[in-house]
């Protein structure tokens, strides 16, 4: 049917699929850009599987289009209400045009002519969508280690370490395989062979990276003369976001490998592709899980060493904002990571007191007592905390860095005395 038109959201993206000029018709209606979802990669792997046999015939007809979730396709998303499908997980709504116009239908149509009456085209489907979200991912990462340091390639392939070493070199090999996909179309049996052990050394790597993470975590929480915390708290500063690139790294390869696999399924096996899909899905949400509990616990001890040298500003006036500006410099690398990511949160940044502030609450505390008491202190050093911006999986958003502003902060002060 030329005027009905599928959606179907996996909760990272959003994929119309149909007759080309009813999924055309309905992306301009809505004002959404998009990418083909490649539906004709389906059509030689399924078309060997069993009950699929109109299955040329139907990809013939339809035509299909992919989507992040964003801000606006998450509206699409809202006005027109979907549904679970119970085999898929994912969530559906069929649309016909009436008069020009796209209206809502929650109920599947049943008819030959239509692609959402073939589960396996579902699945495949599915599974498409799936690869273009990782994709998309793939290149957000690329731009986060392209843009937080110039150093960060240099880092990486500087280690001696023979842990990073093997990641590097699998990466390469990786970059690989994905060149010949794009060539190709598909993942022959070759390809797949250079490739299928990389998932091991990635997690070697992607191990060490948060055992790292967790040393300085560690080390931060041991200390507690300032110097020492200064001292640490510096190093968590200068460290973390080489690890962090580490971790990104690692995340990027992953999400490879798994566009990698199910193409290799869908030659292979594509009756188990869904299967595979959601598994592979399972498994990302345990990799993000296990990154940010180490990174938050990062964040808590740099929060907790910023709060200890706020009390202790005014016999410590270099160290204690050496440590407070050292944790919001990896308090915002770490939310930045987090967008990239996909990583939901909060993050709260902390400001140093300023000694300036400390010796007058001093100085009042001793004229209170000097005067019998007469009189209350004054209290013009508490700590405040600026709530930096949310990050959502889903959206993409951008963190600005507060600078302690100490010298124009006293020059202000002199110039109302």
């Amino acid at each position: 049917m030329d005027n009905e038109i599928q959606l179907i959201s996996d909760g990272d993206g959003l994929a119309v699929i149909g007759h080309p000029a009813a999924v055309e018709r309905f992306l301009v209606s809505e004002g959404l850009p998009s990418k083909d979802l490649g539906l004709h990669r389906l059509g030689p792997a399924l078309g060997k599987a069993a009950g699929v046999a109109q299955a040329g015939s139907e990809f013939a007809a339809n035509s299909g289009r992919w989507m992040k979730l964003t801000e606006e396709s998450a509206r699409v998303a809202t006005k027109f209400p979907l549904v679970k499908n119970s085999s898929s997980g994912n969530l559906h709504a069929t649309l016909r045009a009436q008069n020009g116009q796209f209206v809502k239908n929650l109920q599947f149509v049943k008819g030959h002519g239509s692609v959402v009456t073939n589960p396996a085209l579902l699945a495949g489907a599915a599974g498409l969508m799936a690869q273009l979200a990782m994709q998309q991912s793939m290149k957000e990462i690329t731009d986060y280690l392209a843009t937080i340091d110039e150093k960060v390639d240099d880092v990486l392939r500087a280690q001696k370490d023979a842990v990073l070493a093997r990641m590097i070199g699998v990466g390469f090999v990786i970059e690989e395989a994905m060149t010949i996909r794009e060539a190709r179309g598909r993942v022959d049996e070759v390809t797949w062979s250079k490739v299928q052990g990389s998932p091991a050394t990635i997690a070697e790597t992607q191990a060490y990276a948060l055992r790292q993470l967790d040393a300085l975590a560690e080390k931060l929480e041991r200390k507690t003369a300032i110097g020492d915390l200064a001292k640490a708290a510096r190093e968590a500063e200068s460290k973390a976001q080489e690890w962090l690139a580490v971790l990104a790294r690692c995340f990027q390869l992953q999400d490879a490998i798994a566009v990698l696999e199910l193409d290799r399924v869908l030659d292979a096996s594509p009756g188990e592709l869904d299967g595979h899909r959601l598994g592979l899905k399972a498994a990302r949400q345990n990799r993000l899980e296990l990154i940010c509990r180490c990174t938050e616990r990062l964040m808590a001890r740099m929060d907790a060493a910023a709060g200890t040298a706020n009390t202790k500003v005014l016999f410590h006036p270099m160290d204690s904002p050496a440590v407070v500006q050292a944790s919001n410099h990896v308090s915002i690398a770490v939310v930045d990571f987090h967008g990239r990511l996909g990583i939901e949160g909060a993050r709260q940044s902390s400001e140093a007191r300023r000694w300036m502030d400390a010796a007058m609450e001093a100085r009042d505390k001793a004229l209170e007592t000097g005067a019998d008491g007469v009189g209350t202190a004054k209290r013009l050093g508490n700590e405040t905390f600026d709530r930096a911006k949310s990050v959502t999986g889903k959206l993409s958003g951008r963190f600005a860095e507060r600078a302690l502003r100490w010298r124009g902060d006293d020059e202000k002060r002199d110039e109302k005395d």
